[in-house]
C-alpha cells in the first residue's frame, strides 16, 4: 500500500500555485499554457477584462495579446465546450459521452424530458443541420427555429428554442462552436470542426480528464458536490495525502512533490481555476472570498469584482478595480488587504497594478 504523503498548508498551497503556472517562472506559449491549466472558463463580465483574457495575463504578463487567444479560438486550435476553452485534442476526451447522449443506464427526469424534447422536435434539429451542412459555419441568428414543441422553463430560457436546440446538438456531438464567442459565436457541423482523434471509452475518458484536472489543479479533493460548471474533485487520480489542519484526504500530483517554489504577486480573476475548490480556499489557503456582483452595492465588502491577491504561496487581499473605456482609465477604489503587507510585497502588488492598466493601455487612477 502506497505511503499517504503528509504535507503542511505550506507545502499543498506551493502545489496548487506551481501546477496553475503562477510562480516567478512565467510560462511564454499560449497554447501550452490553457493544455497545463486544462482549461480557459468563459464568463461575460468585463468589468476590467473578459474572465479568459485576464487568466492568461496573470500567467503570461503584459506580452499577453488577448488576439492571440481569439484567433487561436477562431482557428479552432482552442475549441469551446461547457463554457470553457479547450486545446482542440482534449475534445475527443467528451465525444463518447457525447454518442450515449442523453446519458448511460437509466434516465433521470430531466435528461428524459431533454431527449423527449428534441424527438419531438426532430424536424427543426434536421433543419439546422442541413443549413449548417450547406453553409456553416454560421451565427445562430442565421439558423432557422422550426420547432412545434416550445421549450418550457420556469427561468428566462423559456422559449429560447434555437439557444436550447443548439445546447442539445453539442451535447449530442453533432454541432459544435467554430469560432467567435458570445453573440459573436459561429456554428458548424461538429465533424468539421472537431479534430479526428480516437475517441476512448467513456470509463478511459473520465480517467485521463481526472488526470488533466489533477496535473492542472496539483492537488485536490477525492469527492465534492457536483458542480455545473467543471468538477473540483478527481477520484482516486493521484497518491493520497493529508494535509494540516484540513479534515479527510486529498489526491496529490506525485510529479509536484518535493519541487522548488519561487513564488511572485499576481492578481487574480475571480473566475481563475486556482479559486475554483471554494472549500480548498478556505481551508488550504486560509481565504475568504466571495464574488459579490450579485450583492447589492450597500452589502459589498470588496467590490463588485475584485480581484484576489497572490503573493508567493498566500492569497493575501483583494483589488478593488473598474475599467473604465470611455475615460481611458483603470480605476482603483481600493486594495483590500487580508494580512499586513511588508514593503516588499506592497511594491510586488503594485507592479501588478500598474502593469494590469499597461496591458489594458488604461491611464491608472489611484484612489486619494
Amino acid at each position: 500500500m502506497a505511503a499517504v504523503h503528509e504535507l503542511s498548508r505550506t507545502d499543498a498551497r506551493r502545489i496548487a500555485v506551481r501546477a496553475q503556472l503562477l510562480t516567478k517562472q512565467r510560462p511564454t506559449d499560449l497554447l501550452e499554457t490553457v493544455r497545463q491549466l486544462s482549461l480557459l472558463q468563459l464568463e461575460p463580465t468585463n468589468a476590467i477584462a473578459p474572465s479568459a483574457e485576464l487568466v492568461l495575463w496573470s500567467r503570461l504578463g503584459s506580452a499577453f495579446d488577448p488576439r492571440e487567444l481569439w484567433g487561436a479560438v477562431d482557428e479552432q486550435r482552442l475549441i469551446e465546450l461547457r463554457q470553457a476553452l479547450r486545446v482542440a485534442d482534449d475534445i475527443a476526451l467528451f465525444r463518447a459521452e457525447m454518442a450515449e447522449w442523453p446519458g448511460p443506464g437509466e434516465l433521470r427526469g430531466w435528461q428524459k424530458e431533454a431527449r423527449d424534447w428534441v424527438v419531438a422536435n426532430n424536424a427543426c434539429r434536421r433543419d439546422i443541420l442541413e443549413r449548417l451542412r450547406a453553409d456553416g459555419p454560421l451565427p445562430a441568428s442565421e439558423l432557422p427555429d422550426t420547432c412545434v414543441v416550445p421549450w418550457q422553463s420556469s427561468g428566462w430560457n423559456n422559449n429560447r428554442n434555437l439557444r436550447m436546440m443548439l445546447d442539445r446538438l453539442v451535447q449530442r456531438g453533432e454541432v459544435a462552436a467554430a469560432g467567435g464567442t458570445g453573440r459573436g459565436r459561429l456554428w458548424d457541423l461538429a465533424s468539421r470542426v472537431y479534430p479526428d482523434d480516437p475517441v476512448p471509452s467513456v470509463e478511459e475518458a473520465q480517467r485521463l480528464r481526472d488526470e488533466r484536472r489533477l496535473r492542472s489543479l496539483g492537488i485536490a479533493r477525492v469527492a465534492s458536490t457536483k458542480l455545473p460548471f467543471e468538477p473540483v474533485d478527481v477520484g482516486e487520480i493521484g497518491e493520497v495525502a493529508v494535509v494540516e489542519g484540513t479534515r479527510g484526504q486529498w489526491r496529490v500530483d506525485p510529479a509536484q512533490l518535493g519541487q522548488p517554489f519561487a513564488g511572485r504577486a499576481a492578481l487574480l480573476s475571480p473566475f481563475d481555476r486556482l479559486l475554483a475548490d471554494r472549500k480548498r480556499i478556505s481551508e488550504v489557503f486560509e481565504f475568504d472570498y466571495i464574488l459579490e456582483m450579485y450583492k447589492p452595492a450597500t452589502a459589498r465588502m470588496w467590490g463588485y469584482y475584485a480581484l484576489p491577491i497572490l503573493y508567493g504561496d498566500r492569497l493575501v487581499g483583494k483589488l478593488d478595480a473598474k475599467a473604465d473605456r470611455d475615460a481611458g482609465e483603470l480605476r482603483i477604489t481600493a486594495v483590500h488587504r487580508d494580512v499586513p503587507f511588508s514593503k516588499a510585497m506592497t511594491a510586488a502588488i503594485d507592479s501588478e497594478i500598474r502593469d494590469l492598466a499597461r496591458w489594458l493601455d488604461l491611464e491608472l487612477v489611484l484612489p486619494d
